[in-house]
């Protein structure tokens, strides 16, 4: 199959088959374009759903979004993961605003020098919303492209991924080049799955060299595996008489950068010297049952002890909160946090 042909059995088949009612499909503009690509990096599309739209209801477009306190920004994130990409998107909205009068630039080097923009998202900005020619390599092109040409190694090697951006260039069409680019998107999340592709179904099957080899699967090779390392803390749900909670903000880099969550301690000694530091007198400790998150790098065991305290406490200084669970405010919370408070409704 040509070039050109390979371009054109994937645009057919898009406007057979493609995905058109998604709601970042709606109304198309660079913002939505940006924000919807940025929920989608190692997020499934039905859990993305929900918080766009909420995110759009709250945070209409860039203005609104480099206006807002980062703390409305990362409770609207809470529960996505990876936080580091809505501190990204908040520091690029106000660059947006600033040095770009509120329009996203159309040239993808400026593009790119934004905060969180790779090559493949700003390819994806430029060409379904503004009309460009610009190629992408999300997850699933390069899974669409990996069996076509049957290109051995994992993508996240820079061989690999060279190889991977030059074929993603050549396919590229000068026209419609937003349908090519949702269509080889959706090729990827529809068909050419990572686990039993349909391939009789495919556009793309007379010259996917993956196939004619009897083992799509087997392209792209994944990840080098590796044995995770485990993680403890402990971390004190400090209750006061008003039965709020205490939560700290996290620093901005690092673990759960700028969201809240209550200390997080390496063991008991800690605890109770951490204790004597507050000048907090404990009526009460229960241990509550552990938590296992996991991250990118390593498991994170959690053990949670629920502290009871007679006193209200005061006015906690900046980067401290009373978290009133039965009026929560609007906070970034970690999901495993999320997890914890919930847990502690259940006992109070």
């Amino acid at each position: 199959m040509s070039e050109d042909g390979i371009s054109a059995a994937v645009l057919s088949w898009y406007d057979r088959h493609g995905r058109k009612d998604l709601p970042w499909q709606q109304d198309i503009t660079p913002y939505r374009v940006w924000v919807s690509e940025i929920m989608l990096q190692q997020t499934q599309v039905s859990t993305v759903i929900p918080y766009f739209e909420q995110f759009m209801r709250r945070l209409p477009d860039v203005g609104a979004l480099a206006a807002a306190d980062a703390d409305e920004v990362l409770h609207l994130w809470t529960g996505l993961g990876y936080y580091s990409r809505a501190r990204n998107l908040h520091k690029t909205a106000q660059r947006v605003v600033a040095e770009h009068g509120g329009e996203f630039p159309r040239d993808l080097a400026q593009l790119i020098d934004l905060p969180g923009i790779g090559r493949s998202t700003a390819g994806a900005i430029a060409s379904l919303s503004m009309g460009l020619r610009a190629p992408i390599l999300d997850g699933n092109v390069k899974r669409v492209l990996a069996r076509y040409h049957a290109v051995p190694g994992w993508p996240g090697n820079k061989p690999v991924q060279d190889r991977l951006w030059a074929l993603a260039e050549s396919h590229t069409p000068q026209h419609r080049v937003n349908h090519y680019t949702q269509a080889m998107m959706d090729l990827g999340a529809t068909l050419c799955t990572r686990s039993k592709p349909r391939c009789t179904d495919c556009p793309l099957q007379a010259g996917c060299q993956a196939r004619l080899l009897g083992e799509p699967s087997a392209f792209p090779q994944s990840k080098p595996r590796k044995t995770l390392p485990v993680r403890q803390c402990l971390m004190p749900l400090l209750v006061n008489a008003e039965q709020a909670v205490w939560l700290e903000r996290r620093p901005d880099s690092g673990l759960w950068g700028g969201l809240w969550c209550p200390p997080q301690l390496e063991d008991d000694q800690q605890l109770a010297e951490w204790l004597a530091r507050q000048g907090w007198q404990v009526e009460h400790s229960q241990a509550l049952p552990s938590l296992r998150h996991t991250f990118s790098h390593f498991h994170l065991d959690i053990r949670p002890q629920l502290l009871r305290i007679t006193a209200s406490c005061g006015v906690a200084e900046p980067g401290q909160v009373w978290y009133n669970l039965r009026q929560p405010s609007r906070l970034g919370l970690a999901a495993p946090v999320k997890k914890l408070l919930a847990q502690l409704e259940t006992v109070l």
